[in-house]
């Protein structure tokens, strides 16, 4: 709980996966990749429940093992490729009852992330009027070294203003208002505020080379 707002925390983590087949429980460091999210948020002193949305046993198994809460199984129209993470939460929070006013996404692919990043962007959730909060991070490389390819493989650079100004979402964390996320239907709504990670807790396993970095950074 954060000045007097109740925050649930959700872990969206289906069975599927085409380039990481079942990554969410794969070893990452010694525990299954999904534990590392929900230790975090266990450790989080903000957080005041936190259940695992997913569709697949060996999931259930391994955050049941890691202290989480699996209260419903995902039904099959919300676990397949195409289902979005509003859908996905907006099914959970129903399916909860949950009295939440902060719904706070954990994507288990960010193993990196900690505890202390969940509770300061909590805390800048609360302290503001802003209807959300999202991670962000410093892009690895400026935009300077990005071109744009034409015919014949012809570079042309690219221009944006701003350069300097640039974030990338990093999916580590997303802290929204319940009734916000509700209406608007959307993890970053007009309004959003960014929370800055640093690159090390950014990595968003999605690749074996992303695997790879990031068991090379895990402490």
């Amino acid at each position: 709980m954060i000045d007097g707002q109740r925050v649930l925390a959700l872990i969206p983590a289906r069975g599927g996966s085409k380039r990481l087949p079942g990554k969410n429980v794969r070893p990452f460091r010694g525990r299954p990749l999904i534990a590392w999210s929900i230790e975090a948020a266990l450790a989080a002193a903000a957080v005041d429940r936190l259940v695992v949305s997913t569709d697949d046993d060996a999931i259930v198994a391994a955050a049941l093992a890691a202290g989480a809460e699996v209260p419903f199984r995902r039904p099959p129209a919300l676990a397949g490729d195409g289902a979005g993470s509003v859908d996905v939460a907006l099914h959970a929070l129903d399916a909860l009852g949950d009295p939440a006013r902060i719904l706070l996404l954990l994507q288990p692919t960010s193993p990196l992330r900690q505890a202390q990043d969940i509770d300061a962007a909590l805390r800048r959730l609360a302290d503001g009027a802003a209807p959300a909060v999202i991670g962000v991070t410093t892009p690895f490389k400026p935009l300077g070294y990005h071109v744009r390819l034409g015919a014949g493989d012809k570079v042309t650079p690219v221009e944006v203003e701003g350069g300097d100004e640039i974030r990338l979402i990093n999916g580590a964390l997303y802290a929204i208002r319940v009734d916000v996320l509700r209406q608007a239907r959307d993890f970053a709504p007009p309004g959003t505020v960014a929370f800055e990670m640093p690159f090390e807790r950014s990595i968003d396993i999605d690749t074996a080379l992303d695997w790879q970095l990031a068991e090379a950074l895990a402490p």
